[in-house]
């Protein structure tokens, strides 16, 4: 049963409207008009068109932020992937760790971005939920009025190298250099930042969970469904992705089903600074990155000939030995 760890007030979230100018070489977006709540927002993310994806003059809904998290545990890395039920979409994807940016964050949307972190990534272990730190900060403990938040062993997140081509809020270039593209379906300027998660070697028994707030009558609600981690593990080889999925329950990594799976728009295909998909399918995103995706091999007649017959005889000596 899905456990209840907090409720908020939905109307106490308030964004801004963008003004949004790209060339070629970068992009700059600042915050114009009133304060939105998250009903209105919603509103203003209808899909919009662009003639040129380089260079344009926009405005637009929301900026969104992201987060490619590599994941470091036992001398392996990962990507880390959400799975969502988008509910002003329609559909169920998995996703980056990723939230709207309040009106207060807009010239800071790296500190979004890292509470996205603390809140959606759930790291388990027998004597309780592990705490992070961001360089010398402590990240918030979202949870801890219904969770034991280990303080002891922190994971770290660390920043990792950033895109090519500078964004800028205002005059002021975002150091950490997200990836950014504006979302025509969404009408919103969404960045991608790279962190770096490292766990620490004395966590034993980790498991892993995704929570994320859903709007219920009046209500955000963020539950926890132990039947349903709903964070899934893509293993890296030499900084490339490999088309597997796990889950993480106890130091085991269990495989994921991709049958009819499909990713989030961070996925598809940027053209520029554009990004026209609304999500896109496992099978396509594989493709496009030249990936092979493994499955499990059915066993062969003769296979199932010798796998019976070994298990004949090892019951075969038990019996001797009675």
């Amino acid at each position: 049963m899905a456990r209840t760890l907090i409720r908020k007030n939905p109307s106490n979230f308030k964004t801004l409207p963008l003004h949004v100018e790209a060339t070629p070489e970068r992009l700059s977006y600042q915050s114009i008009g009133m304060p939105l709540n998250f009903a209105q927002t919603l509103q203003r993310r209808k899909a919009i068109q662009l003639d040129d994806s380089q260079r344009f003059v926009i405005e637009l809904a929301n900026l969104g932020v992201s987060v490619r998290l590599t994941l470091n545990w036992q001398n392996r890395d990962y990507w880390v992937l959400v799975r969502q039920r988008r509910q002003d979409r329609g559909d169920v994807v998995l996703k980056l760790i990723s939230g709207y940016v309040p009106a207060q964050e807009l010239n800071l949307p790296l500190h979004t971005a890292i509470q996205e972190v603390a809140e959606e990534c759930l790291m388990e272990t027998p004597e309780g939920w592990l705490s992070g730190r961001f360089n010398d900060t402590w990240l918030p403990a979202p949870y801890a009025a219904a969770l034991h938040y280990r303080e002891a062993l922190p994971f770290t997140l660390s920043p990792a190298s950033g895109a090519a081509r500078p964004v800028h809020c205002g005059n002021l270039m975002l150091l950490e250099r997200p990836r950014a593209y504006v979302h025509l379906p969404t009408a919103s300027l969404q960045l991608i930042y790279d962190l770096r998660l490292q766990v620490p070697k004395e966590a034993k028994s980790l498991s892993l969970f995704h929570v994320d707030e859903r709007l219920e009558g009046d209500q955000l609600v963020a539950r926890l469904n132990r039947k349903r981690p709903d964070l899934y593990l893509m293993p890296l080889k030499d900084g490339q992705p490999l088309a597997e999925l796990y889950t993480l329950k106890k130091d085991q990594l269990v495989p994921a089903s991709t049958r009819g799976l499909y990713l989030a728009e961070s996925f598809a295909l940027q053209d520029g600074w554009v990004v026209r998909e609304e999500r896109v399918r496992w099978r396509e995103w594989v493709r496009q990155q030249g990936l092979v995706e493994s499955r499990p091999e059915k066993p062969s007649h003769l296979q199932r000939f010798s796998d019976k017959a070994r298990a004949l005889l090892q019951r075969a000596k038990t019996t001797l030995h009675k």
